[in-house]
């Protein structure tokens, strides 16, 4: 099993639709459920053997959770904070790299 790559208070962007988000818990690799994953595009389908993230993302539209498999994101950070209303009650705030974790949220985020 690899290590991942982002952690959680990291601020990603998806490679191929239009949102971003926040990282808000990681799974080190698949742990949703196999209906979920078939109903990926076999194309476009990610590898089960690798971490997938929580993510508190939005879109031009909407707020939502997202779950996500590494390869798919990239860093985002450098576009600034994230507005999802979710991310007020696991983080104290954006510190200009990545959003820090409340202390009360720590046991619930893990």
């Amino acid at each position: 099993m690899r290590e991942a790559k982002f952690a959680i208070g990291d601020v990603v962007r998806h490679r191929m639709f239009p949102f971003r988000g926040i990282v808000f818990d990681v799974d080190p690799e698949f742990a949703n459920t196999e209906e979920w994953w078939l109903a990926i595009p076999p194309e476009i389908r990610p590898r089960k053997d690798q971490p997938f993230y929580h993510v508190l993302a939005e879109n031009e539209e909407t707020y939502y959770t997202a779950y996500v498999s590494e390869q798919n994101l990239v860093p985002d950070a450098h576009n600034g904070a994230v507005g999802h209303p979710g991310a007020k009650e696991l983080f104290e705030g954006f510190d200009g790299a990545r959003y820090v974790l409340k202390a009360e949220a720590s046991g619930k985020a893990n």
